[in-house]
């Protein structure tokens, strides 16, 4: 059995006439080129060649080797090789072939090789040197191959350094020019990361669908985004007057005036979520019962808990009670404590969590314990 032990080498022609076969032949090629020039990676192939063509022997395997090369354009530098490929296996007509390459551009010749004899193995050396480096010049070598990954990366970047100077220039700070890249790339990562993208790829068509289909859910959608606009201008109202409180004051506030709207917004999109299922099926999952009232409770919960923390930093005043005659009734005037207020806020919201528990059940024809089963 023999087999070819040989060394391919696409970018430069040697000194001598190729192919160079046999091993005191070779041995003396790699002496004159590592002469020549010792940086020089043919170097490492070649000697890669004969070290495989040694062990081959030590395992009693007629093994040959051969330096082969071609230098010039790309068709006529792969026909050269071609036709060394020939010369070897008509006077030596090997069994297979160990194929020895030191680059992505001589691997390309490998299916050559194979068109002629019996690849066993392709052996690429990569000096430990710069194997790091040729490792990296593969995966950037992958990365700009992958279309979907320049448009990701490549094109970010690209802009970023083209609004550098036009910021620089307008700003005429480099701390704002830098800052403002920085928020529209964090923008950006955020955008493609949440799939935002593919998000709003997909909305017209759901539009489109439900303005085919009649849903009740699409208006109901428009007035909840309306009503979390306006809670969002109340909240921003209230917190403009606030001066100097602490954030988290401000932000209490904030909540304080604008759960109210959220809650209505949130009740319309359920309750129109809730429509939408019943129009198309005979059967409603609890779940859509459930969520106006799990709305409204939790609504009622942040109400109760910022109008605790307001009112224990000083921005309201207790709640009181005004005095009222009610013919036979008289109710005197009176104070409700923060505490008692922030527990009738909860008691309240757990009342109509589970009044909607059982209007769920009810609805879906289940037992109360098997919709608490289903929740949890």
């Amino acid at each position: 059995m023999t087999t070819l032990v040989v060394s391919i080498d696409r970018s430069s022609g040697l000194q001598v006439e190729p192919p160079v076969v046999g091993w005191e032949a070779v041995q003396s090629l790699v002496s004159e080129l590592g002469v020549d020039d010792p940086e020089d990676s043919r170097v490492n192939c070649v000697l890669e060649a004969l070290r495989v063509t040694r062990d081959l022997s030590d395992e009693n395997e007629d093994a040959v080797v051969a330096v082969i090369s071609a230098s010039g354009e790309s068709v006529s530098a792969d026909r050269a090789v071609a036709r060394q490929i020939d010369d070897l296996v008509a006077e030596h007509d090997p069994d297979s072939a160990v194929v020895i390459v030191d680059s992505a551009e001589d691997e390309r010749l490998v299916p050559i090789v194979e068109s002629r004899v019996q690849v066993d193995a392709v052996d690429r050396v990569v000096v430990r040197q710069a194997r790091d480096i040729e490792s990296t010049y593969y995966l950037l070598k992958q990365f700009l191959a992958d279309e979907q990954l320049r448009k990701t990366v490549l094109v970010p970047v690209g802009v970023a350094l083209l609004a550098f100077p036009a910021l620089l220039f307008v700003a005429a700070s480099p701390q704002v020019a830098l800052a403002a890249i920085a928020a529209v790339t964090g923008v950006f990562f955020l955008y493609k990361g949440l799939g935002i993208d593919a998000y709003l790829a997909a909305l017209p068509g759901e539009v489109r669908d439900a303005l085919y289909s009649g849903q009740v859910s699409l208006v109901t959608y428009v007035v909840a985004a309306g009503l979390a606009m306006i809670g969002v201008f109340v909240g921003a109202i209230s917190i403009s007057s606030m001066g100097d409180w602490p954030p988290l004051i401000v932000g209490m506030r904030f909540a304080f005036d604008a759960i109210p709207w959220w809650t209505a917004a949130a009740l319309a999109a359920s309750t129109g979520r809730l429509l939408d299922e019943i129009i198309r099926d005979e059967r409603v999952r609890s779940a859509y019962v459930n969520l106006p009232f799990g709305a409204v409770a939790v609504g009622l919960v942040v109400r109760g808990f910022s109008a605790y923390v307001l009112e224990r930093a000083g921005v309201f005043d207790p709640l009181s009670i005004p005095p009222a005659d009610l013919g036979a009734v008289s109710i005197e005037g009176f104070m409700i404590p923060r505490g008692t207020r922030l527990a009738l806020f909860i008691f309240a919201g757990i009342l109509i969590s589970l009044i909607g528990v059982r209007f769920a059940a009810y609805f879906s024809a289940a037992s109360v314990e098997e919709e608490l089963v289903d929740q949890q």
